[in-house]
Order: C-alpha cells, then structure tokens, then sequence
C-alpha cells in the first residue's frame, strides 16, 4: 500500500511539474525587456499581433520561476498607471500568456491589490448581478456585463501552496473578467453571449438575476 502512496505521488508530482512550467526564453526576453523598473506595455486589441495574443489560451506557471515576481511587479505598473489606472490585469495584456493576475480586493480593508498564481474558478453561483465593465486593453468601450454575484476561487502563492475561497460581489467580478482574460475572452465577448438570455430578478431594486 506505501509502494502504491509513493507511485501515486511521484506521478502526481510529475504532472504539476508539466503543467506548469517556468517561462519560456520568448517570454522571458519579453519579461527583463528595457527598463525593468518600469511597466510593461499594455496590449491592445487594435494591434493584429497582440490581438493574437489577446485571444490565445494561457498555460499554468511555476511559482518558483525567478522571474515571476518581475513580471507580478511590471504588471502592476502597468494596471495602476495614472493615464489609466485599473481594478485588476492578466498576463495576457502584458503579452504574456501564462495564468497570473492582479485583482484589487474590494472586500477587504484598505482596498489591497493582490496577486494570484494559476488562478481557477471552481464554483459560479447562479445568482447573477449586473454592472458596467471596461478594459485596459479595449479603451473607451464599456458595457454592461452579467457575472455570478458568488464564485469560489483556487490559487497559488509565490511558495506554491493551494488556497481557495469564497469571494462575492464586485470583486467576485474582477475575478471572473481577469480568468477570462487568460482563456482569451473578452468582456464584449461575455456582452454578445448574453444578448438573448432570459433574466428574472430577485427583486425590482436588488440588481441580482437568475438567468437562463
């Protein structure tokens, strides 16, 4: 029975060391280009090669690669920019396609921003509530944008431990908009798909749906 334990690990091992791998050379040349003290330019939809980019699925990444704590830094300048600041950023919007994010916690004192690794959303209520979203890589659009009012969240920290929580309401939202990001959907994506569902609110003035 140990011999079986031991095996099981070793392969368990194996795989999370195949699915998330440290940074490829490309994305680490991208990653110390120019001043590294600086931010990383925000992509933008309107440029063919980054809309590519844009819209590629992400890979799960080591925790431990050195430069991951260069590309959480220069990711953060580019959210919280004075010419646009942001609520939260992917990766992908820095053209690299690896599961990482900022999201500002809302629901915690002080308002932190925060960065999670390898991030899954393993539960979506179907409560749902609606409000305006924009993105820094689709200027001077906004929308409206039906998400799950609840989500429960799994990730990683910088030493590679799991955590998972529950995590409600507009910051719920951050959540939802930035993991698309790393599946390479786009809110106005989310605002087409839901052009024909059918709404019934909780109430006249909750602002919360259930929808089908």
């Amino acid at each position: 029975m140990k011999r079986i334990l031991l095996i099981a690990s070793i392969l368990i091992l194996c795989l999370i060391s195949v699915q998330a791998q440290n940074l490829f050379p490309a994305e680490r040349q991208l990653i110390a280009a120019g001043d590294t003290a600086a931010a990383l330019p925000v992509y933008q939809i309107t440029d063919a090669d980054e809309y590519q980019v844009l819209r590629a699925m992400s890979e799960e990444v080591n925790p431990a690669d050195p430069l991951l704590k260069l590309l959480a830094r220069r990711m953060y300048l580019a959210m919280r920019d004075t010419a646009r600041p942001g609520v939260g950023i992917a990766a992908p919007q820095v053209g690299v396609n690896r599961n990482a994010i900022w999201v500002q916690r809302f629901d915690k004192p002080g308002f932190p921003f925060e960065f999670y690794i390898n991030p899954q959303i393993i539960f979506f209520s179907k409560m749902l509530r609606k409000g305006p979203e924009g993105c820094l890589s689709i200027p001077g659009e906004r929308g409206d944008v039906l998400r799950s009012y609840a989500i429960t969240l799994k990730y990683q920290d910088f030493s590679g431990e799991w955590h998972t929580e529950m995590i409600e309401d507009f910051t719920a939202v951050i959540f939802q908009h930035e993991c698309d990001h790393l599946k390479g959907v786009l809110f106005t994506d989310r605002i087409e798909q839901q052009k024909e569902m059918v709404l019934f609110p909780l109430t006249e003035e909750s602002g919360l749906f259930i929808g089908r």
